[in-house]
């Protein structure tokens, strides 16, 4: 399996669990940690609704649920969208060495920062990803708006 397959592989994980949120009528962005060899760690997505916690993002559901580590520099994130500010300030605060990036056309988020500041980015510009957003936006505008749409 080559690197991109890998990667899409990994992409999986984390759209599974958007769809999950978005089932559960929350924001479906889901996310997932792995080794650089692949192997899963944990996942999590969006319950910032289902739970009434603002703080509860994909990427941080995921990263609570992996539990402490003694280094975060050879681990992967893998994201359905591109993070935000929250999430990419994790990243960069835990030195998480490379983002799989679902989709960043619906948001692009910290993706650029995060680059400037070396961690490698990988956007797989993933058309299920984009349109699984967008359908939310369409139907849910006034929860998207809350803390990263633009109202």
């Amino acid at each position: 399996m080559n690197e991109l397959e890998q990667y899409r592989r990994m992409l999986d994980v984390a759209l599974e669990e958007a769809h999950k949120g978005f089932a559960e009528g929350g924001v479906p962005v889901g996310a997932a940690l792995f080794t650089r060899e692949g192997r899963l760690l944990s996942c999590g997505r969006n319950r910032r609704v289902q739970q009434g916690d603002p703080s509860i993002h994909g990427e941080t559901d995921a990263f609570r649920r992996a539990g402490r580590q003694r280094s975060y520099r050879d681990l992967v994130m893998v994201t359905t969208l591109a993070p935000c500010w929250y999430c990419s300030g994790l990243v960069r605060q835990f030195r998480i060495g490379a983002l799989v990036v679902g989709e960043s056309r619906t948001f692009s988020g910290g993706v650029e920062w995060l680059r400037e500041n070396g961690v490698k980015v990988i956007d797989l510009d993933s058309s299920e990803c984009r349109d699984l957003m967008e359908k939310f936006i369409a139907a849910r505008p006034d929860v998207w708006n809350e803390d990263i749409g633009e109202e």
